[in-house]
């Protein structure tokens, strides 16, 4: 993440005692876990949770759920979680509790690296004791099922390949599939977009606009009233050019929302947010005090 500003050595034994420190009295010195949590990179933030749980023999993400909460909770607990427990925890967040948000578990799968999403994988095994194909599927039904499944559990090829042919006869499925919103051809387009490498679907997607005048993605905002469709275009949307939506530096992040909104990330976050949630989230932009 390069716009943390974090130290480029750290006493992690010492980081953990500051953190114990905090949680003393009543109340948490959020003010001091903010200084600390804030601006530590993620091999430092493993070096400190391990080193609090060597001390003081007690679990920091444990201790972190008693002490704060609401937002400001959430955003520290998943910061310190490392990358592929904190993709595990979001989707199964998305897919058991509240507004059902089938869009994440798609963007996280079609976003990551095959390695990655096995990563992913792993860790919510190990956290829920159940696949994620095993909840996505008794949560969903149908066509959403499906496509979530395949692609969560879907190893691709990430090679530079390209077969024109196979971009062109495909790119025509897909066509037909979302033609006057007839809806034919569903298992197809779910086929393709969860077994070819994304090499080879960026070049089906380009395919497509180049003989359709108009994105896939621009073509299923016509049809995202279902969440099978909403699901299909966001993974659509990810493989084709995953740094607009699930970029992993904040600085790249920071420079496309201010392309995209003329306003600034920073000053955008301190118009919707408030209290410590509001300064931590400024601390990881980079902002200092």
């Amino acid at each position: 993440m390069a716009t943390i500003v974090a130290p480029s050595q750290i006493s992690p034994v010492e980081d953990a005692e500051a953190l114990r420190l905090a949680f003393k009295g009543w109340g948490a010195d959020n003010k001091a876990i903010i200084a600390i949590l804030g601006h530590r990179n993620v091999h430092q933030r493993q070096q400190i949770r391990k080193a609090y749980d060597e001390l003081f023999e007690e679990d920091l993400l444990k201790r972190l759920e008693s002490e704060i909460s609401g937002d400001f909770e959430r955003a520290v607990y998943r910061w310190i979680l490392e990358p592929a427990d904190r993709d595990a925890v979001l989707i199964n967040v998305a897919i058991k509790h509240g507004g059902k948000d089938y869009h994440v578990v798609a963007e996280i799968a079609s976003v990551l690296s095959a390695e990655e999403l096995l990563a992913v994988r792993r860790a919510y095994r190990n956290r829920y004791k159940r696949s994620i194909e095993e909840d996505v599927s008794a949560n969903t039904t149908g066509h959403l099922r499906q496509l979530l499944v395949g692609l969560v559990s879907s190893f691709r090829y990430e090679g530079d390949e390209i077969n024109p042919k196979l971009a062109q006869s495909e790119a025509h499925i897909i066509h037909e599939s979302l033609k006057e919103k007839k809806g034919n051809n569903e298992e197809e387009v779910i086929r393709i977009l969860t077994t070819r490498s994304k090499t080879q679907l960026v070049a089906t997607f380009n395919r497509y606009r180049d003989e359709h005048g108009v994105s896939v993605s621009k073509k299923l905002l016509d049809q995202t009233s279902d969440d099978f469709h909403k699901a299909l275009h966001t993974a659509i949307r990810s493989i084709n050019d995953h740094k607009k939506y699930y970029e992993k530096d904040l600085k790249d992040i920071k420079e496309l929302y201010y392309k995209r909104n003329s306003v600034h990330l920073e000053d955008a976050v301190s118009k919707e947010t408030s209290g410590d949630y509001k300064k931590f989230i400024l601390a990881l932009l980079g902002k200092q005090e």
